[in-house]
């Protein structure tokens, strides 16, 4: 019983392997299909043939950060409708926030996350 998330593809972007491989064994029994980057450069050149649902996109990376990555991400009009959120260990502040809405983030999630709590985050936006 998968509902709506048939073929959604995620994306997870981030430099520790364990993480890619925590979110990817959350999400693929809901029925969603992985794929991993370990950064930044390496997300957007997976861009160039991958068109996931959502990237889910670590913040802090080496090389390019979590946030130049979005702002490349959007600035290709190629990918500029794909659904990122923020997986990080960052608080935002309201300013913080308001920085995030003109990237047009549709979620931040912090972590540690609540198992659970990501899978119904992760639905909330590709559905």
């Amino acid at each position: 019983m998968y509902g709506n998330n048939m073929s959604k593809t995620i994306m997870i972007v981030d430099d520790e392997e364990d993480i890619q491989d925590l979110v990817s064994a959350i999400l693929e029994p809901e029925g969603f299909d992985m794929v991993t980057a370990s950064d930044g450069n390496e997300c957007l050149d997976k861009l160039k043939t991958v068109t996931p649902d959502l990237i889910l996109l670590d913040m802090m990376m080496p090389g390019i950060s979590g946030r130049e990555t979005c702002e490349k991400i959007r600035a290709n009009p190629k990918t500029k409708k794909i659904k990122v959120a923020f997986l990080t260990v960052a608080k935002f502040s309201e300013s913080g926030k308001g920085a995030l809405e003109k990237m047009k983030i549709s979620d931040y999630i912090t972590k540690p996350f609540d198992n659970s709590e990501l899978v119904k985050r992760v639905k909330k936006i590709v559905d």
